[in-house]
């Protein structure tokens, strides 16, 4: 598991060293540097996946797009070179990158395992010697789940590509009925399984979205002489299937996280974005249960999000005891300049305790509830 991410010169970050345990939630102020921290991650994912052999870090891809390296590099620190590390385990791993601002992609200056350094290296192998190439870190940097907070919408039909092609279900949710397809069958993981339903993904995806859209029913369906397939829902037992255009869109929303939950293994690593999008509140607090629930079997789950109701189900998942509270970091970011001109650091990291109580809540740490009703009780 990934125990600490580390960002120097990486965007708005001088030197950021962010301890991980198998559930992080990121909050904070907007343009904080929150989805930085998944990003590092992400043009790791993207360049180890499509440039096996690249001795550069790839800053524009099928996962993501960030540019330039003038739009990666602190600027007000930075000159022309970032690093990003990672302690796996007892294993540390790190990255040194850098390239003229107006370059597309990075070299790898510099690669550590453990101390053992790897000087400008000609040869690389997923970012690391070849030595070091069958690391468990880079399959799971390579199988990563990243979903942005833009997921596709309803679609009439959606790609069918071989599992090896798309063996996750893609930054936008795009390629989440093919991964549910392509899966049917398979078993998921044994904490994860509902209760007297068949422990297949297809049978368990739809149990678990039964739980935030009572009723709710999958069907999905190849497209004959197509690379495509169909995806059905209904949401009451008493209607046939629909085209997913016409039922709520907070149900497509949830299918792609809720399938790449269902899909993923133990350690694997699975990045969300405002899972909270498109959710009445208490389908917000469901979300938080539901991937602490996620974590609680080896899935390593980071999530960036803005919703109070995401962190009390995880508060609630905690008390009912789910997920032991050393087992959930939270980490509240502010922006850089406020930081500075305050004092106050950068990112905040409140705990919990066994009832799943948070110890301090610094001020914007989702404390605008408290807020409003004090302006309406004339209290502020």
């Amino acid at each position: 598991m990934l125990t600490r991410i580390e960002l120097r010169h990486f965007k708005c970050f001088s030197l950021l060293k962010l301890p991980l345990c198998p559930l992080t939630l990121l909050s904070g102020i907007n343009a904080s540097g929150k989805s930085s921290v998944l990003q590092g991650l992400v043009l790791l994912n993207q360049t180890i996946r499509e440039h096996e052999w690249s001795t550069r870090l790839m800053l524009n891809g099928a996962a993501m797009r960030l540019g330039t390296v003038s739009d990666v590099i602190d600027q007000i620190h930075g000159r022309r070179e970032c690093g990003i590390a990672l302690l796996d385990g007892d294993t540390a791993y790190e990255w040194e990158f850098g390239g003229e601002r107006g370059e597309m992609s990075m070299a790898v200056v510099r690669s550590r395992v453990d101390g053992e350094e790897s000087v400008r290296p000609g040869s690389l192998r997923y970012l690391l010697p070849p030595s070091r190439a069958e690391d468990s870190l880079v399959e799971r940097l390579r199988g990563l789940t990243y979903l942005t907070a833009e997921r596709l919408g309803p679609r009439e039909s959606y790609v069918l590509e071989d599992p090896q092609v798309t063996p996750v279900v893609g930054p936008a949710g795009e390629y989440a009925a093919c991964v549910l397809y392509s899966g049917l069958d398979l078993r998921v993981l044994d904490g994860l399984v509902v209760q007297g339903i068949p422990p297949t993904r297809l049978r368990q995806v739809e149990a678990q979205m039964a739980r935030f859209f009572p009723g709710c029913g999958l069907s999905v369906d190849k497209v004959a002489s197509a690379n495509a397939v169909t995806l059905g829902i209904r949401t009451s037992r008493d209607m046939d299937f629909h085209r997913p255009v016409h039922t709520g869109f907070g149900l497509t929303q949830v299918f792609p996280i809720v399938v790449a939950a269902l899909s993923a293994n133990r350690d694997d690593l699975l990045l969300i974005e405002n899972p909270e999008v498109h959710l009445h509140p208490a389908g917000q607090a469901m979300m938080g249960e539901f991937l602490a629930e996620v974590a609680s079997v080896g899935v390593q789950v980071m999530i960036e999000t803005h919703s109070d109701h995401v962190l009390n189900g995880i508060r609630r998942a905690i008390k009912q005891r789910k997920l032991l509270p050393e087992n959930v970091a939270l980490h509240f970011f502010r922006p850089r300049h406020e930081s500075d001109e305050t004092g106050i650091p950068q990112v905040q990291t409140p705990s919990l305790d066994i009832e799943g109580n948070v110890d301090t809540w610094p001020a914007g740490f989702f404390d605008q509830f408290d807020k409003d009703m004090n302006y309406f009780a004339g209290w502020a």
